[in-house]
């Protein structure tokens, strides 16, 4: 039940980031200084910009964080060390936000 619940909090934080009106100026924003011409700060934030734009890239850093600073699935259920676990958290979460999503789209479809 844990896992489910950790599930369905890493999608609606992925669906906030990634779709949320909230964020909306925060990608502008982003990608306009990943668009400009300086040397580090235009890839830097061209990177950011495909992180918070992409369902998958973004669900794998929301569960890191959760891994991190939330509760870790693999370190608290699984009995994982602290880094491979927070690896594994951002795995978990990327393949499950990414099936939720999937079934989210097939019934607005």
């Amino acid at each position: 039940m844990i896992l489910l619940a950790w599930l369905v909090a890493a999608y609606g934080m992925t669906q906030i980031i990634v779709y949320g009106s909230i964020f909306q100026g925060l990608r502008t924003s982003v990608e306009t200084m990943g668009n400009s011409s300086t040397p580090v700060i235009g890839p830097l934030f061209n990177f950011i910009h495909g992180i918070i734009s992409c369902m998958m890239c973004c669900s794998t850093w929301v569960g890191f964080f959760m891994g991190a600073f939330i509760y870790s699935i693999w370190g608290n259920e699984m009995g994982l060390s602290t880094v491979p676990a927070i690896f594994f958290d951002g795995m978990l979460a990327s393949g499950g936000v990414w099936a939720i999503n999937t079934i989210v789209d097939h019934f607005e479809s």
